[in-house]
């Protein structure tokens, strides 16, 4: 009985495997994909043979597919793009389109930024003025202002430090240099200059906030130079005279020029160089490689004396009207008091100017603060700051940039209030820099390469 009950029980275990093997062999097995063959399909084809039957009925198109309202057309497709036929070879290439030429858009940036300053009879910063209180005007022409802004503007400020002033100036200027760095964010990037016989860069742009702008700064400190007195009635800077000048000799000790005069009275005038033109130029040059969007600033602390630069003024200035850079300056020494400095109004030819740092500062809308000791020297670097972050900037377009404009734009900016002072530039050059070429052989970015002036 056992054994009939095992055997059945057998019988119905293999019954069972042998069902389900035949159920998985009934499981068709999946498609494999299919891989076209290489370098055969042809651009704008598809994959399958066309069909070639005349009587082939037209596709239905589907009910979800986009139908245009009655009486419109769909917008014209673009020109095919030439191909290769169907029998071309792998490696074969399409021969060039003889009608092809590369396109050249040549447009001109018309637009003028003029930033410009308010203050009141006292000398104070006027806030709060909108668009409806000011009136911009180009060679006597009202223009369409299209940008109004009271904004702040990063700063990009080239500082140009005078160490050609006498040894009392200079040690104010070293005294105050340590409140300079404070007077910059973060934001601010600073490069600086000397000059003394020559201009020389000390460092190019760094963070406002940087330590090397600190470093670069304690370097710049010097001693200044020794003054030069000339006195031709005094005795001690003749040279002794013996039997009515048959015989004469030189006592270094009481001439200084040391026997060069030869006849009594005769006395060769010290020249000092005062390259101040030439700092300016080279200060002007480094921060035109700003960025855009950044106000360019020359910052020049100095006593203005200007003799023996190459570089003109005028050109100078021209070239900072050019580039939209201002000019503004802690004016240190005599002609930093009231009346002292009245001489460079009568300036002589061949003769040094005392005081030059007015017509920059006039020509470019910039501002001088004098300063005599040295806590106003430490205030005027925190107030330039805040007056170029407080300026109002207008924009609008111009004309001016026609082929081969080249003459001076005069400019003039007007508010429609009493008692206000506005300091603007006094105008600009069209700059050839601004026009760009674009096209499909340049980067849309990369402007026209012109001669820099």
């Amino acid at each position: 009985m056992k054994r009939r009950v095992w055997a059945g029980a057998i019988a119905l275990v293999l019954s069972s495997r042998m069902a389900v093997s035949q159920q998985e062999q009934a499981i068709p097995d999946a498609p494999k994909p299919q891989v076209p063959a290489l370098n055969t399909v042809v651009p704008g084809s598809g994959t399958t043979a066309p069909s070639t039957s005349a009587t082939a009925p037209a596709a239905t198109p589907a009910a979800d597919a986009f139908q245009p309202p009655v009486g419109s057309a769909l917008p014209s497709s673009p020109a095919p793009v030439q191909t290769p036929s169907p029998a071309a070879q792998p490696g074969d290439q399409p021969e060039p389109d003889s009608d092809f030429k590369p396109y050249f858009i040549r447009s001109t940036v018309n637009f003028v930024e003029v930033p410009f300053t308010v203050k009141d009879n006292k000398g104070k910063l006027v806030p709060g003025l909108t668009w409806r209180d000011v009136r911009i005007y180009e060679n006597n022409v009202r223009q369409k202002m299209l940008v109004f802004t009271s904004d702040p503007f990063p700063l990009s400020v080239a500082l140009v430090i005078d160490q050609s002033m006498s040894n009392s100036d200079m040690n104010k200027v070293n005294n105050s240099l340590g409140a300079l760095q404070g007077a910059f964010t973060a934001y601010d990037e600073v490069a600086v200059f000397t000059y003394n016989n020559t201009p020389k860069k000390q460092t190019d742009f760094t963070a406002g906030q940087s330590a090397r702008l600190s470093a670069v700064v304690e370097q710049s400190k010097t001693s200044g130079r020794d003054q030069m007195f000339y006195d031709a009635g005094s005795a001690m800077s003749q040279n002794i005279m013996i039997n009515n000048g048959a015989d004469s000799h030189t006592n270094p000790l009481v001439n200084g020029n040391h026997g060069q005069g030869g006849v009594s009275g005769q006395q060769n005038v010290p020249r000092e160089v005062h390259p101040l033109n030439d700092a300016i130029l080279a200060a002007a040059q480094a921060v035109v490689k700003a960025g855009k969007g950044r106000r360019r600033v020359v910052y020049v602390i100095s006593d203005g004396k200007e003799y023996g630069s190459v570089a003109k003024s005028k050109d100078v200035i021209k070239y900072l009207q050019t580039n939209k850079i201002a000019v503004y300056a802690t004016l240190v020494g005599d002609s930093s008091v009231t009346g002292l400095g009245f001489v460079e109004k009568l300036h002589l030819p061949l003769m040094m100017r005392d005081n030059i740092l007015p017509v920059y500062a006039n020509a470019t809308g910039g501002e001088i603060v004098a300063s005599y000791r040295q806590k106003e020297i430490e205030n005027s670097f925190a107030e330039i700051t805040k007056e170029v972050r407080t300026q109002y900037t207008v924009g609008y377009n111009t004309t001016a940039f026609g082929l081969g404009e080249t003459k001076m734009r005069k400019i003039e900016v007007k508010v429609l209030r009493p008692n206000l002072q506005v300091i603007a530039k006094e105008g600009y050059y069209p700059s050839s820099s601004e026009i760009h070429v674009r096209g499909n052989l340049q980067d849309p970015a990369t402007p026209a390469t012109t001669p820099q002036p």
